[in-house]
């Protein structure tokens, strides 16, 4: 039976099948190692669009369940915080920049504009957020909530 002219010869297919072959699995492990890094990623967009979305809507006491559980464990909020904060009105929250920090940590520059619910005064100031990721936890935590009052 005469060989087809469209039909390749069985060196040539072989070589493709392989090719082909190691091309999957060179993908397939690339996927694999990239996984870890992809869910942290996740979790951290996750957990920043959630402390985001508490900060904007007034739920302080949401957002601070985010913060490093050392930190509240050193520095705990107290009912005179959560008044204070109960005078804010965020009324834009906006993402300007990300970048990778040091010791597997994550900045986060915010732009925060807010109404003093007493005063009625509005104001905007930049807030650098910082994210850690726990290994033991398995989850990012945040550094601690803004500080509308710089030091006041």
């Amino acid at each position: 039976m005469p060989r087809s002219a469209s039909r390749l010869p069985r060196p040539v297919l072989r070589a493709f099948a392989h090719g082909l072959l190691v091309v999957l699995l060179v993908a397939l492990a690339g996927n694999a190692f990239a996984g870890k890094g992809a869910k942290k990623r996740d979790l951290l967009n996750r957990n920043q669009y959630a402390y985001s979305a508490a900060i904007r809507w007034g739920d302080f006491e949401g957002a601070s369940s985010m913060v490093d559980p050392k930190v509240r464990k050193d520095h705990p909020l107290t009912d005179v915080d959560f008044s204070r904060y109960a005078q804010i009105q965020v009324t834009a929250y906006r993402d300007l920049a990300t970048m990778p920090g040091p010791d597997d940590t994550v900045l986060r520059e915010i732009q925060i504009e807010l109404v003093n619910r007493n005063t009625l005064s509005e104001r905007k100031m930049r807030y650098t957020e910082v994210w850690r990721y726990d290994p033991e936890t398995r989850n990012w935590w945040i550094a601690g909530l803004p500080d509308f009052w710089q030091g006041q």
